[in-house]
């Protein structure tokens, strides 16, 4: 039957009634009208090349090569039919379908731009053998496709972009934003623009790569697009050599080339098109940064009137005979997308046309806390495959979910992260593996990375102050995927309990067993300190998010977590809560990290408790006073195993217990924003194991113990923001393995001199310093033949606030 009808202009045919399907069918399933839009855009912009490509195909007697289309198109037509008998209640169909539609719109590209390109080889051989010439094309190949009617909140966004590219130092500029976002309508509308074109002319080159690229169909594409006479190729590198002489043809004209949905992990293909031309310009659009390839654009999400101008264009008909909701529920509705266009669109088509009740009961669903993705698989489809590109990374998907156990907008401290990455995936690196696969994440656009440190050059693994934020969208989609095995099975338990939010198995008398290793609840000041008795034999990281100024209470059911390594407990209440049962850390056996975060520690005298396998304790904004108010306490019986001991913005610290200077394994002893500290224990000479002496915007410290000079195996000392310190005990000469010393807004030290004992320093190769502390050694320079001096540009940062 295909033969027979492929004379009859069947392609032509069949496209028109395809396209008649999705837009008759469309009316009945709302549910798929985003995949629907997206396959009519593709048919749409294939359709005349397609048809030309017929006609000269039946001229030299090729029908058959048709034959697949024609198949691909008639299935596609069955399957749009059998789409729009699935109804909202068969939830469980929608995903099956969505599957398929997108795997037919994925089976037309391919023949649009594989098959198609193959036979195109075969014809240039026939042209160079005076064969007719097939390539007089209706569309250039490389034609940027006109974007969409409705373009909302990008005017500023292209502004921006136009500034970049006609900059002349902006070769290579990559477009980069989480899918979804209007990467591709942004690059539309910029080849579109009538300065752009003015400036390129006809040499704007649009191509769309997608994450199975061909380098050779890339090229050939070009080539069509220049006009006839396109060469065959041996193999890659004889593409990209002709693509070359190309340009140089083209030369001096400027010239935009446009790769749009280039996926991580293509940093060859981009390379194959870098290089030195005059007025070339490379646009990228990717959900990945490519930091290499220097210039990045981050598209920003919408602002909440233009969040609403786009949801409006999908949710309401024109006609006005649909159901209108009241204004609250639209912005309740809105503010659920979180300025996503992509869920705006969705969410938006999915409603339209919908009664009063599908409306509200949308509301109600997320308010219970049912996520998103729950009801709207476009969107999880869409965000889902950047999860499924980090398949082959290692850990990296695993370090992504594990970020939904935060609340919603809060900073996440990256040495929480570092602590439960080092446990639970064995990343004994001192952070550098961790920090690294937030950088990895941060480039694919799955996290923002702040860091509020005002000199970025040096970093010794101090992250204290590097932070991640989670856009809201994302981290649901991190609990989503989550939470898709069995509750009793799944690798992370995130428990809400805020807003008086209970689950069915949290009662008092639970004694279901869970498997997870990683364990986080998060309760508000509504939660009453009534714990369940929860079994959760297996966790190793225990999050503890809540609020509260006055007490919390640790739950008892952690004595029996008898392999948990790390406890995260932050309170994002107002003013430090007091915290109640604390000697329950103390029997647990395998516990080697706590970080606690605004909360007021009890007397530790209170406690007969032994942290014997404790190793990092970190302490944030914390009142500690009442802990260390006993001089008698034998901290090191307590700690006989600490390595690191963190203390950062605890504002009542005003001294040290001397018997901090008896915890001979310590390795790092880091104190920083504690404006009440005064001095330091004249033992701590004792810390013979001491590697990491930070002592950073101590404004209060007075000086240095003259036993400093004891501990020989001290390698790096930062003394920056002291503002106090007089002098540097001539004592700190006899540090021998000292190689790095920090030092910038010393303004007391720069009074006086240096002793000259430190020329006996002469492993030391850094002083990271201000213009006024450099003075200080510049005597010493031709002594200490391997010393730098560095004084970096003053960097305004207020990430911190």
């Amino acid at each position: 039957m295909a033969l027979e009808l492929i004379g009859e202009k069947v392609v032509e045919k069949l496209i028109g009634e395809l396209i008649k399907a999705i837009i008759d069918e469309g009316k009945k399933a709302a549910e798929f009208q985003s995949i629907f839009d997206r396959l009519q855009s593709t048919l749409i912009s294939i359709g005349p090349t397609i048809q030309e490509i017929e006609r000269l195909n039946k001229e030299s007697d090729r029908s058959k090569e048709t034959e697949k289309l024609v198949r691909m198109l008639k299935e596609g037509k069955e399957l749009i039919q059998k789409c729009s008998k699935v109804t909202w209640w068969h939830y469980h169909k929608k995903g099956k379908y969505s599957k398929k539609l997108l795997a037919l719109d994925g089976s037309l590209l391919r023949f649009f731009q594989v098959d198609m390109a193959v036979q195109g080889f075969r014809d240039i051989k026939e042209i160079k053998l005076g064969q007719r010439d097939l390539y007089h094309f209706k569309l250039g190949p490389c034609q940027a496709p006109d974007p969409p009617p409705l373009t909302v909140g990008l005017d500023i966004p292209l502004q921006e972009l136009k500034m970049r590219l006609f900059r002349d130092d902006a070769s290579v500029i990559v477009v980069s934003a989480p899918g979804g976002c209007g990467k591709t309508t942004l690059a539309k509308m910029l080849c579109h623009d009538q300065e752009v074109k003015a400036n390129f002319e006809n040499n704007i080159f649009y191509f769309t790569v997608s994450k199975a690229f061909n380098l050779n169909v890339i090229v050939q594409s070009l080539f069509q697009h220049n006009g006839p006479g396109v060469p065959v190729f041996r193999n890659d590198e004889d593409a990209v050599n002709q693509f070359k002489q190309l340009l140089k043809q083209i030369s001096p004209a400027p010239l935009l080339l446009v790769l749009d949905d280039v996926w991580s992990g293509s940093e060859s293909l981009l390379d194959n098109f870098v290089f030195e031309r005059p007025k070339y310009k490379i646009l990228v659009t990717s959900r990945y940064e490519f930091p290499r390839f220097g210039s990045t654009y981050k598209l920003p999400l919408l602002k909440d009137e233009d969040a609403m101008t786009l949801f409006r264009s999908s949710a309401f008909q024109q006609d006005g005979r649909s159901y209108m909701p009241d204004e609250d529920l639209v912005e309740k509705i809105v503010e659920g997308c979180k300025g996503f266009p992509l869920a705006l669109r969705v969410v938006g088509r999915s409603l339209c046309g919908q009664p009063a009740e599908a409306w509200e009961s949308r509301v109600l669903t997320w308010s219970n806390g049912q996520s998103i993705f729950s009801s709207d698989s476009d969107l999880l489809l869409c965000l889902q495959s950047s999860l499924d590109a980090l398949a082959d990374k290692g850990i990296l998907k695993e370090c992504f979910m594990d970020l939904g156990s935060f609340p919603e907008d809060q900073k996440i401290p990256a040495t929480a992260l570092i602590d439960m990455w080092e446990e639970l995936y064995k990343l004994h690196t001192g952070g550098v593996f961790a920090i690294n696969n937030l950088q990895e994440l941060s480039f694919r656009n799955l996290l923002t990375l702040v860091d509020a440190r005002k000199d970025e050059s040096d970093v010794d693994g101090c992250y204290n102050d590097t932070y991640v934020m989670l856009h809201d969208l994302l981290r649901e989609l991190a609990i989503y995927q989550s939470s898709q095995e069995p509750i009793e099975q799944r690798k992370r338990l995130i428990v809400d309990l805020s807003g008086g939010r209970v689950p069915n198995w949290w009662t008092q008398d639970n004694q279901q067993h869970f498997g997870a290793r990683l364990l986080s609840i998060s309760t508000d000041e509504l939660f009453s300190s009534s714990w369940c008795n929860i079994q959760t034999p297996e966790v190793e990281v225990l999050i503890l998010n809540f609020q509260s100024k006055e007490n919390y209470t640790l739950p008892e059911f952690m004595k029996q977590m008898e392999k948990l390594k790390v406890l995260v407990l932050t309170n994002n209440g107002p003013s430090p809560a007091q915290l109640i049962n604390f000697s329950v850390l103390g029997s647990l056996p395998s516990l080697k990290r706590i970080r606690l975060e605004q909360v007021r520690i009890p007397p530790l005298c209170n406690t007969t408790a032994e942290f014997k396998n404790l190793e990092k304790i970190s302490l944030v904004m914390c009142k500690i006073s009442e802990s260390l108010s006993n001089r008698s306490i034998q901290i090191s019986n307590m700690f006989p195993n600490l390595v690191e001991l963190n203390i950062d913005y605890c504002n009542d610290l005003v001294e040290l217990l001397e018997g901090l200077c008896d915890l001979v394994e310590l390795k790092k002893l880091s104190i920083s924003n504690c404006p009440k500290l005064s001095a330091l224990p004249e033992g701590i000479g004792k810390l013979g194991n001491l590697d990491v002496l930070r002592l950073r915007d101590c404004v209060k410290l007075s000086g240095l113990p003259d036993s400093i000079g004891r501990l020989r195996k001290l390698s790096i000392l930062d003394i920056s923001g002291c503002l106090k310190i007089k002098e540097i005990p001539k004592q700190m000469g006899e540090l021998c393995n000292l190689r790095k010393i920090h030092m910038r807004e010393c303004s007391s030290l720069c009074k006086s001199k240096l002793p000259e004992s430190v020329m006996n320093l002469v492993g030391l190769k850094k002083v990271i310093c201000d213009t006024e502390t450099a003075k200080l050694w510049e005597p010493f320079e031709k002594h200490l033949k391997n010393l730098r001096i560095s004084v970096p540009e003053e960097n305004i940062n207020l990430n911190w606030l």
